[in-house]
């Protein structure tokens, strides 16, 4: 079994390779994981990003997967990186609203 196998369909052609090594997830989860890392930072040194944003950030990477699903419009790892990245930050603030609401 591969690392990440139980939460990435890990195709190859949307993974990043490095030394004909494939990334142990594809691009979108790679952008997830480091936009939930960036996020943590920015939640820990006290800047804040609303949950119209933070919603709005997710939005952007599930319409780009929904276009791509229904082949409207091709997606390319550098794409899905960005989208994920995004949406990893927005994942992160969504937590950090839900619990400073009841806080």
């Amino acid at each position: 079994m591969k690392l990440g196998a139980y939460s990435c369909h890990q195709i190859y052609e949307r993974s990043f390779t490095f030394r004909g090594y494939q990334f142990p997830v594809c691009a979108r989860c790679t952008g997830l994981f480091l936009g939930n890392i960036l996020g943590v930072f920015l939640s820990i040194i006290k800047i804040k990003i609303n949950l119209k944003i933070s919603l709005l950030l997710i939005f952007i990477m599930a319409f780009d997967g929904f276009l791509q699903l229904l082949k409207i419009k091709n997606s390319n790892n550098i794409r899905r990186l960005l989208t994920g990245f995004f949406a990893g930050i927005g994942y992160v603030f969504i937590l950090v609203n839900i619990v400073s609401y009841f806080i």
